[in-house]
C-alpha cells in the first residue's frame, strides 16, 4: 500500500471511528456543558495522549500482548471496568449528596476546573480501556506501508487520529458550551451527571461482560 494511499484510508477509518458517539464523547460533552471548559480540554488532552501512547506501543508490538496474552487482556479488561464503575458512581452519589448545596442554586460537582485534573481523568479512560489497545492492533499495522519505518510511520499514522479527535472536540466543546447557561441550574446538572453516570456504568458494565 502506498504512503498516500495508507494516510488518507486510515484518516477516514478513524475518521469515522471519532464521530461515533461512545465513552469519550459523553464525557467531553458532560465536562463542557457543565461549563467547566478548563477541565474539558483536559479530558480531550488526556484522551488524545492516550491515542498517542496506544499507537506507540503498537508501532513498536507491545500491545500484541493484549490478543496473545488473556491473562493481560483480562487484567487491563477489569481494571478499566472497576475505574468507570468508580466513576460513575461517584458522579451519581455527589448529586445526591450537593443536593441543597449552593445559595444561587447551583451546584459543584465532578471535580476541580482544572487542565491537570482533565488531563489524568481523559488519559486513565483511555488507557485503561482494552478495546483502544485492541482496535489498534488489529487495523494500524494494515496502513503501514511494508518499505516504511514501522514505528515512525505508526506514530505519523496515530497523529493522524489525535488531529482529527482534536477537531471534533472542538466541535462538541462549542456545542456544549451554548447550553452552559441553562444548565448552571441545580436541577439540571442533577440531571445531566445522572445521566452521564449512567452511559459511564453502562460502558462498565459491556466491557466486564464482553468477551
Amino acid at each position: 500500500m502506498a504512503s498516500s494511499t495508507a494516510f488518507w484510508s486510515f484518516a477516514l477509518v478513524v475518521g469515522l471511528l471519532t464521530l461515533t458517539p461512545g465513552l469519550d464523547t459523553a464525557l467531553i460533552l458532560r465536562t463542557a456543558a457543565l461549563g467547566r471548559r478548563t477541565r474539558a480540554w483536559g479530558v480531550v488532552l488526556g484522551i488524545q495522549t492516550g491515542t498517542l501512547i496506544w499507537g506507540a506501543l503498537t508501532s513498536l508490538g507491545v500491545t500484541a500482548l493484549l490478543t496473545a496474552s488473556h491473562l493481560a487482556y483480562e487484567i487491563l479488561r477489569w481494571a478499566g471496568a472497576a475505574y468507570l464503575l468508580w466513576m460513575a458512581g461517584r458522579m451519581i452519589a455527589e448529586t445526591f449528596r450537593h443536593r441543597g448545596a449552593g445559595a444561587g442554586g447551583e451546584v459543584e460537582v465532578g471535580g476541580a476546573d482544572t487542565l491537570a485534573s482533565g488531563w489524568r481523568q481523559g488519559t486513565l479512560t483511555n488507557l485503561l480501556n482494552p478495546k483502544v489497545g485492541v482496535f489498534y492492533v488489529a487495523v494500524l499495522p494494515q496502513f503501514i506501508p511494508a518499505e516504511a519505518p514501522h514505528f515512525a510511520s505508526g506514530l505519523a499514522l496515530t497523529s493522524v487520529h489525535v488531529v482529527l479527535g482534536m477537531v471534533w472536540s472542538t466541535v462538541l466543546i462549542a456545542s456544549a458550551s451554548a447550553l452552559g447557561t441553562w444548565l448552571r441550574g441545580a436541577r439540571a446538572r442533577r440531571v445531566l451527571d445522572r445521566v452521564t453516570g449512567t452511559v459511564i456504568g453502562a460502558f462498565a458494565v459491556r466491557l466486564a461482560v464482553s468477551d
